[in-house]
C-alpha cells in the first residue's frame, strides 16, 4: 500500500490521476529506457558504426526480454541508477556479439533523461489537451452570463457591481497564456539526451552529433547539439509552468469557494461534500482540493531550484532529487486539470443566474 496520497488506496480519489501516472510509472519508463537502446542502435547502424546485420541482431534480441523488477530494484539500491542493472539482465539474455551494439558510447543519464522526456512528451499533450477543455468550459460559462452582476471585492471586502463576465474572464485568460507557454517550451525541453560519460559525446567518436540527429529522428525528438546533463534549467523551467497552472486553477477555486458561502451566494453548486456530524452541510471539496493542489506544487518549486546545482559535469544528489520532486508535480497539475473541470460543471448559477453544464468529460 502506498503512503503517497497520488496512489494511496483512497486519497487517490482526491489526489490521483491515472492517465497521467503511467506515463511515470516503471513499466513506462521501462519501456522508454529500452526503446532509448534501440534507437541508439539504429543510429549507430545509420551512421556506419556498426554492420547492418549486428543492428537487426541486436534490434531483434532487444524485443524478446525479460527484465526482473526486483533484480532492478536491488541493483538500483547499489548503483544509485538503474541502468547497469538493465544492461547486465539485457547482456545475459543476448548473445556476446550483439553487446557491442547495445550502448556502447552512451552513459545511463543518456537513457534515463531521454525516457523522462519521452514520458514529460506524453504528459504536455494531455495537460494542453485538458488546458484547452478547460478554457472552452469557461468560455461556455461567459457565454450564459449575459449581463448578470456580482459585487466586485477588493482585499475580501465589497466594493463596486462588476459583471460576471469579468471575475469568470480573470480566471480564463492566465489559462489562456499558460497554454501557449506550454506548447512553446516543448522545444527546449523534448530533446534527446546523448553525451556518453561525461557529457563530450567523445565515446560515440566520429559523426557524434549525426548519431544523435538519428537518435532523436527514431525517437520524434528534438536534438540540442550538445548534452544537458548538468543543464536542468529547462526542467525547472517546465516545473514551474506547472505550478504557474496549478496557481491560477487555485485562485479560481479560491474565488469559487468564497462565491459559494452561505450569507455570500454568489455561486451555486450542484453537489458538494457532505459531513459525518452535520447533515445540512455542503462542503466544497473540489475547490478546496485545486487549493491544496496549488500550494502544494508552489511548495516543491524551491527543491525544484535546488536541483540546478549539478557539481561539474554530474550531481548523483541533484539529479535523484528531482526524481523525487518532478512526478508529483506533474501528478499534482494533472490532478488540478481534472477536477477543475469537475467543479465548473459543478458550478449550478452565478449571480443568481443559471448555468448549464458544457458537457465536457471529466
Amino acid at each position: 500500500m502506498s503512503v503517497l496520497a497520488f496512489e494511496h488506496p483512497w486519497l487517490s480519489g482526491l489526489f490521483g490521476d491515472v492517465e497521467i501516472a503511467h506515463f511515470l510509472s516503471a513499466e513506462f519508463q521501462l519501456a522508454a529506457m529500452l526503446r532509448v537502446e534501440k534507437a541508439y542502435t539504429k543510429a549507430l547502424e545509420k551512421a556506419g558504426k556498426i554492420s547492418t546485420p549486428l543492428a537487426e541482431g541486436c534490434l531483434s534480441a532487444l524485443e524478446t526480454l525479460d527484465i526482473d523488477l526486483h533484480d532492478l530494484k536491488n541493483a538500483t539500491a547499489r548503483d544509485g541508477v538503474v541502468v547497469p542493472g538493465m544492461l547486465k539482465q539485457i547482456r545475459k539474455q543476448i548473445e556476446e556479439e550483439l553487446h557491442s551494439a547495445l550502448h556502447t558510447g552512451m552513459t545511463s543519464q543518456d537513457v534515463i533523461d531521454t525516457a523522462l522526456v519521452l514520458g514529460l512528451k506524453e504528459i504536455s499533450a494531455i495537460l494542453e489537451q485538458r488546458l484547452g477543455d478547460l478554457i472552452d468550459q469557461l468560455q461556455h460559462i461567459e457565454s450564459q452570463l449575459q449581463d448578470t452582476a456580482i459585487m466586485g471585492r477588493t482585499r475580501m471586502q465589497a466594493a463596486k457591481e462588476i459583471a460576471a463576465t469579468d471575475r469568470v474572464a480573470n480566471w480564463r485568460a492566465p489559462l489562456v497564456r499558460h497554454r501557449s507557454r506550454l506548447e512553446d517550451i516543448g522545444n527546449n525541453l523534448l530533446i534527446v539526451q546523448l553525451g556518453g560519460p561525461v557529457g563530450n559525446r567523445h565515446e560515440i567518436g566520429e559523426n557524434a552529433d549525426g548519431v544523435a540527429r538519428s537518435m532523436a529522428q527514431y525517437l520524434e525528438l528534438g536534438e540540442a547539439g550538445k548534452a544537458w546533463h548538468s543543464q536542468r534549467d529547462t526542467l525547472v523551467e517546465f516545473a514551474n509552468l506547472l505550478s504557474l497552472i496549478s496557481g491560477s486553477i487555485g485562485k479560481m477555486a479560491g474565488d469559487i469557494t468564497l462565491m459559494a458561502q452561505q450569507g455570500v451566494d454568489e455561486v451555486k453548486l450542484a453537489s458538494g461534500g457532505g459531513s459525518s456530524a452535520m447533515a445540512h452541510k455542503q462542503n466544497p471539496v473540489t475547490a478546496e482540493i485545486l487549493t491544496s493542489l496549488a500550494r502544494f506544487n508552489a511548495v516543491q518549486m524551491a527543491g525544484m531550484h535546488q536541483t540546478l546545482l549539478h557539481e561539474q559535469e554530474r550531481s548523483g544528489a541533484a539529479w535523484s532529487l528531482e526524481w523525487l520532486i518532478l512526478p508529483q508535480i506533474c501528478l499534482a497539475t494533472g490532478a488540478g486539470l481534472r477536477n477543475a473541470s469537475v467543479l465548473l460543471d459543478d458550478v449550478a448559477s452565478i449571480g443568481g443566474h443559471q448555468v448549464q453544464s458544457s458537457g465536457k468529460p471529466t
